[in-house]
């Protein structure tokens, strides 16, 4: 996966204040759960290289998996707390629109097809699973919808 932000969240990318989609994407995938106050103990170059480092090989997996372990640990004194890895994650389903994020669309009077959802990349879909679930990132709903193309 290469280093692309999206542009609803380009309020925040420059300083790397908020954990972007690509590095919340990765996290799903190690299993690791950081919070933003663990996220904001961590050096400028720390998050810049948790953007940077590939983490789609079981390899790749593993060694970001223990890389996010050792910093959490160092950085706040406590162990990282682990999630369950979805074996067969919805935003990798893209003959199927996630629920949540069907649910969400209906909301603001959006259908999304599944024609629309298949035209996704896995890394648009996961933005709008997390999108429609995030209590405080709502907000992005409606732009990532625009900018996929979707509305």
């Amino acid at each position: 996966m290469q280093t692309r932000f999206f542009q609803f969240e380009a309020d925040f990318v420059d300083s790397l204040r908020c954990i972007p989609m690509q590095v919340r994407l990765k996290l799903d995938t190690c299993g690791i759960k950081l919070k933003l106050p663990q996220w904001h103990r961590f050096s400028d170059q720390e998050r810049q290289t948790l953007v940077d480092l590939p983490c789609e090989t079981e390899t790749e997996v593993q060694a970001y998996r223990q890389l996010l372990q050792r910093l959490i640990l160092e950085r706040t004194g406590e162990a990282a707390t682990e999630l369950a890895i979805e074996p067969h994650p919805a935003w990798n389903d893209a003959e199927t629109v996630a629920d949540s994020v069907q649910a969400k669309a209906s909301e603001i009077g959006i259908t999304i097809t599944p024609a629309q959802w298949t035209n996704l990349s896995p890394e648009q879909r996961f933005a709008l699973i997390k999108l429609s679930h995030s209590n405080h990132e709502n907000a992005n709903f409606l732009p990532a919808l625009h900018e996929f193309q979707i509305i």
